[in-house]
Parts: C-alpha cells; structure tokens; sequence
C-alpha cells in the first residue's frame, strides 16, 4: 500500500484512487519566459518518477502539466524585445520540451493558458453568479471571506497569510487576502474579450480550469513545488471547490526547494543554473540522478561536487550492465538449476525497492537498494549462472525505468582494424612480451579504445565522453 505525505493533511495517508487502477494527476508547470533552471528541473523529475512508479504498479495515470504562456514576465521580455508576447512564450516552450527530453520525462498533455480562456471565462462567470466573486470597474475579484476554510492549505488563518506574505493593496478588494480572477487591459498588453470589458484572466484561474476541463471536479493527487502552496495552490482550492461544491484534489504533494552551495538559488545572488547548461556541463542523466538521490520533500543543496558524485554513481550502475553483456556476448554462461535461488534473492530486492517507494515516494532509499543490488549481482557474476545473469539484468533495468534512469552504455562493436590489434596485443601477452602488449594498449587508448583484462578474456570499450 502507498503512503503519501499530504500537505492538506500534514500526514502520510494511505492512497485510494477515485477509480479503480486509474489515477488522475495534475502538476504545475512553468511560466514560459526564459529557460528552465534547475530549480523547475526537480518537480518535472520528482512526479515524473511518481507517475512511472504508478503505472508501474499497474496504474493508467492521465497525467496533465501546464504551461503558463501568458504572465507579467512574459510581457516584459516581449515588451523589452520588441516582440509579441506569443513569440517570447512560443520559443521557450519549444526550448521546455527539448529539456524534458532530455530529462527522460515521459510524453505528457501540456495545456496552455492561453488556450483555455473560454473555459476561465465561464469559471469566474460562474463564481459571480454563485457570489464568491464580484467585479468592480473591469477586475474581478474572488470574495476570501465566502470560502470554507481559506487557509487550511498553508495551514494558517487569513490575518496570519496576509501578514506573513506580500498582499497587494487595493482599495477595490472588499477584504485584502481577495485575488483578481480577471483584470482589465492595460496599454501594451496583450487582451481578449470577456463579460467585463477587455483584459486578461489572473494566474490563480487557470490550473483551476485545465484541471477541470482535462481531468474532472475532483483528482486524485495536485503536485508542484511548495513555493505555491500559497498563494496559488490555496486560491485554486478557494475556486474550484466554490464553483462545483465538490472536494477539489485528495492528496496534494509538493517538493522541496534546491540550494546551491547551502544558499538559496536566485537570479540575484548570480548563483542561478539552467537546465541546458547542468546537463551539457555533467549530463542530462547525472542531473536527473542527483535529483533523486534526496526524498522529494526534503530541500537539495546543488553544487559541482554534488554532480560529480552523482556522475561516479551512475558509473557503478552502467558498469555492472556492461559486466553484464559482456558475459552474455562471450557466451560463457551455462544453465544451472542449484544456483536458481539467486533469482529468488533478485526479488528479494525488488520488494525492498518496493517498500521504500511505498514509503512517500523515497526515491533516496530506492536508490540505496539499487546499488545493494548492483553489488550482489557483481558478486555472484562468477557463478556463471545463465538464467541469474538473464533475470538479474532484467530486474536492474526494470528498477531503473521506474526512476526514469536510462543508460548509454559503452558498445563494443569495433572495426577489423581495431578488432586486429586487440588480436596482436592477445597474443603479444600470450608470448609474454609485454612491452608490444602495453604499446598496443596506449595506441588503442589514443585510438577512444579501452582494454580491461578479465577472467574471461580481454574487454573492449569506448572511452565515455
């Protein structure tokens, strides 16, 4: 049974889908105004990974992320570059999708603000009609003191959220924790037209409508980072659940921040790293790794040597799946029914992996159980044993999968002149001389070619890049 830690709640809770082996699941996505930097990088890895473990559980998830293309933010830089707002969203949304494909994050529905303006429109409609919001000179505003326990997100009470966050003074709000729903065109923006003039709709409406357009009244789980705890994610519940009367999510997961060198990552202490630059720096993979090498929840301290370290690791996992193929290329490897238990003892770490993952999604000791396995499976690669070898590669890339984790692994398809020279140095050691052996070596080397001498005989792979 998964336990998920509810931020509604402030509790692990056992997961119930609404329906029965399906899960209906919406995260947040990004304001498309520059590209992705490390800090967006952790959601779309963490729930991708939650996703994929579902569904590797059996689930059908209907798994929905937005990108916000219409912002503050955006207008600036297209205001500051001369250009059309859809121009700047556009571009960084082509620029998002190449890193989740470089991230490995599965395929998914990417809704866009901008393309749900009908649907905002008769949401807030409607929360006027149902007087939890209420115009005034072209914004609309949603009525704070009209919802059921505002607050029970953030877990505070209104005066306390107001305090503690920057509220924007406006003498049109009738109580000051009020959010616009709608707010009228201004000269330089961009504008559609609605029952209340010419404008744009706020930030806070649009989750609300994707969520239910795409996936219905009430989901099963709500993720993002905890940065939109509040406002955003409590303004979403205050929407949603006055327009349809129903609970709006049951589980909402939020991640934790990432620090780089212990300070939090901000563009003004200049210690801010996009995506594209970490992943061409270290590796796309290391970064997805190094992500998940912390429990979701918990805050990750970025720095070079965090990278590094995540970088060696991977290496552990690559090298016992190339141990592996090479084994199964010289075909030395024999059937053995008295050695068949260690398939059993595969399992044995499968259920293990298991168990953490149930536990909240613990990506860190799923991880830790990988590399016990990695070094069991080294271990007993001497036995020989066929069917181990066979099972055991597939149970290791199966426990990666779910992680997300897929590995390019050295080949060991080598032209005749290469494949000769490998010969020469086989026989030069044969005779024992050496000093041809180690020169054919050094040329190999310089040639991207790498030798291992093992039990089995000489092992050949390209130099990783």
């Amino acid at each position: 049974m998964i336990k998920i830690y509810n931020t509604l709640t402030r509790k692990k809770e056992s997961f119930e889908s609404i329906e029965k082996n399906k899960v209906l699941m919406y995260v947040c996505g990004p304001t498309v105004y520059d590209y992705l930097h490390i800090g967006n990088a952790r959601p779309y890895v963490v729930f991708d990974t939650v996703r994929r473990y579902l569904e590797y559980l059996g689930y059908e998830v209907k798994y929905v992320q937005n990108f916000t293309d219409i912002d503050d933010k955006i207008i600036n830089r297209a205001n500051n570059e001369n250009k059309n707002y859809a121009e700047i969203a556009e571009k960084f949304i082509a620029e998002a999708l190449k890193d989740e494909k470089n991230l490995n994050i599965k395929e998914t529905l990417h809704p866009r603000a901008t393309l749900v303006l009908d649907e905002m429109i008769d949401l807030i409609s409607g929360l006027i009609e149902k007087d939890f919001a209420y115009e005034i000179d072209g914004t609309v505003y949603f009525d704070t003191s009209k919802a059921k326990n505002y607050g029970k997100l953030a877990n505070k009470n209104i005066e306390d959220l107001i305090s503690g966050n920057r509220i924007v003074e406006d003498k049109n709000k009738k109580n000051p924790s009020d959010f616009v729903l709608w707010k009228p065109y201004k000269p330089g923006e961009p504008k559609w037209n609605s029952p209340w003039g010419f404008g744009r709709p706020g930030w806070h409406t649009e989750c609300c409508a994707m969520v239910k357009k795409y996936l219905g009244d009430t989901i099963d789980i709500h993720a993002g980072g905890e940065d939109l705890i509040f406002p955003h994610h409590e303004n979403e519940i205050a929407q949603s659940e006055a327009y349809t009367g129903k609970k709006f999510v049951n589980y909402w997961m939020h991640n934790g921040f990432i620090n780089v060198n212990s300070e939090k990552m901000s563009k003004s202490k200049n210690n801010f790293f996009t995506i594209r630059e970490i992943g061409k720096k270290f590796s796309y993979e290391a970064l997805r790794f190094f992500i998940l090498s912390v429990h979701y929840r918990s805050p990750i301290n970025f720095s070079d040597e965090q990278l590094e370290s995540a970088k060696v690791a991977l290496e552990r996992i690559k090298t016992c799946l190339e141990n592996i193929n090479f084994l199964l290329e010289k075909n030395s490897l024999k059937s053995n029914d008295s050695e068949s238990d260690l398939c059993d003892k595969c399992d044995d770490y499968v259920k293990l992996f298991k168990e953490n993952m149930n536990d909240d999604f613990n990506t860190a000791g799923a991880i830790g159980v990988i590399f016990d396995f990695v070094k069991f499976i080294n271990i007993n690669l001497e036995n020989k044993n066929l069917e181990f070898v066979l099972y055991a590669k597939k149970k290791l890339l199966e426990l990666c999968g779910v992680l997300g984790l897929e590995f390019d692994l050295r080949k060991n398809d080598l032209d005749s002149e290469i494949k000769d020279l490998i010969d020469q140095r086989d026989l030069a050691k044969k005779n024992k001389d050496w000093i041809s052996a180690d020169r054919i070596r050094n040329k190999l080397f310089d040639m991207g070619i790498v030798l291992e001498d093992t039990k089995n005989g000489t092992r050949w792979f390209y130099k990783r890049k």
